[in-house]
């Protein structure tokens, strides 16, 4: 039988801040191949995060086929908008939630897991954030588009670019994108359209850098849309489950395990050819041309 095997693989998934989004269920699926996972959280939500773990509330979730729990090896803070401590400004340096924290920018938590792991063998980028996707893209700050883009695309390249070489040859690195960065999703705005755009774009590039640099594969999945806290935030969430259920191919509500499927897969062994790649998991929604429920098809 074929199987996915990262059996004593690191790790290292950065985005994780509850059971409930795309970088829990990765991390799940890599713990079930046997790989030691490695979790970078938000730095305003580590101790949320931490003590809700430790308090048992996600044991459920945690809950792997053979009944065991998943085992998270250590958990480091991380804001990856910031590379180094020096680009940190003072006013969020002091804030109650950072100041207590140490080593939380993107540099300083490689050199981290690079002393407490030595070499690792695979990154995991599930991050995104905009202070303004509420708003339309006419209506988006220069700040406000340029922060969607530091955190949500610049991030991954930055990530790459500090792990890169404490990973070993034959690694792999992925990233999560959205079908809005090549058609309109009203409502998706600040510039995640475009941070999205730009992360896809990186990936092909990054797909060829890092493969002659160090031997490590690059690859991006473009999900459906999924109930997790941050897609929440944005605000239509629910509208989104229900245009994909109506219109896509497959009218199955997409699951955050089907899409962990497919990252283990991309980031084993079993993907050793595969990089620069998009690869879409969302029931084939993004293969149609109308939308079928739509008044004109009546």
């Amino acid at each position: 039988m074929l199987k996915i095997d990262l059996k004593g693989k690191k790790a290292f998934i950065a985005g994780v801040g509850d059971d409930q989004g795309y970088g829990w269920a990765i991390a799940k699926a890599l713990a079930e191949a046997g790989a030691i996972i490695l979790i970078g959280a938000w730095t305003p939500i580590l101790k949320i995060f931490s003590t809700s773990l430790a308090a048992g509330k996600f044991d459920e979730s945690r809950r792997l086929s053979d009944g065991s729990l998943m085992e998270i090896a250590k958990i480091y803070p991380l804001d990856a908008s910031f590379d180094k401590l020096e680009d940190v400004p003072q006013e969020i340096r002091e804030n109650k939630r950072y100041k207590d924290v140490e080593g939380y920018t993107i540099s300083e938590v490689a050199r981290a897991v690079a002393k407490d792991f030595g070499q690792i063998d695979i990154i995991v980028h599930s991050l995104a954030n905009a202070p303004e996707v509420q708003k339309p893209l006419l209506e988006t700050s220069r700040q406000g588009y340029l922060a969607a883009l530091s955190s949500s695309s610049y991030s991954f390249v930055s990530l790459l670019a500090h792990f890169g070489p404490s990973m070993n040859a034959g690694g792999a690195a992925l990233s999560l994108t959205y079908v809005a960065s090549e058609k309109v999703i009203p409502g998706y705005g600040g510039g995640m359209s475009s941070a999205k755009a730009a992360l896809e774009s990186d990936t092909r590039t990054l797909g060829w850098e890092a493969a002659r640099k160090w031997g490590v594969r690059v690859n991006t999945i473009s999900a459906g849309p999924l109930r997790s806290r941050a897609a929440k935030a944005i605000g239509f969430i629910d509208k989104m489950i229900d245009y994909a259920s109506a219109n896509a191919p497959r009218t199955e509500e997409l699951q955050a395990y089907e899409v962990a499927n497919a990252a283990a897969f991309l980031l084993s062994p079993l993907a050793s050819a595969i990089t620069g790649s998009l690869v879409y998991v969302d029931n084939g929604l993004h293969t149609m041309g109308v939308a079928v429920d739509s008044p004109a098809f009546r």
